[in-house]
């Protein structure tokens, strides 16, 4: 399984407020079948090949342009581990059964 993070940043539009370029990324995540999980400063996702991790990306990347961006910044950090299977709430919660 790939965890993936997404972050896409609207350059050239008239606002500084991005809600809507990320609410479109998110739909397009979706419709490829993924269950984006959106945080603070990006959106994550699993993905059994990275062949659909780089659709995603093209995707995101290429709404934020057909709502009008001028410059679009998209970031990707891939994490596939081959030596066991994971996912993102498995991820999660090895961190947090470390805290005290």
């Amino acid at each position: 399984m790939i965890i993936a993070e997404i972050t896409v940043v609207p350059i050239g539009t008239k606002t500084p407020s991005v809600s809507k370029y990320v609410a479109r990324a998110v739909d397009e995540l979706k419709k490829l079948g993924l269950k984006p999980e959106l945080t603070a400063m990006g959106t994550v996702f699993e993905a059994e090949d990275i062949a659909l991790v780089l659709k995603a990306f093209e995707v995101v990347h290429d709404s934020v342009f057909e709502q009008g961006a001028e410059r679009v910044v998209t970031t990707l950090k891939i994490d596939e581990r081959r030596d066991k299977g994971g996912t993102i709430k498995q991820k999660m919660h090895s961190v947090y059964s470390r805290l005290e």
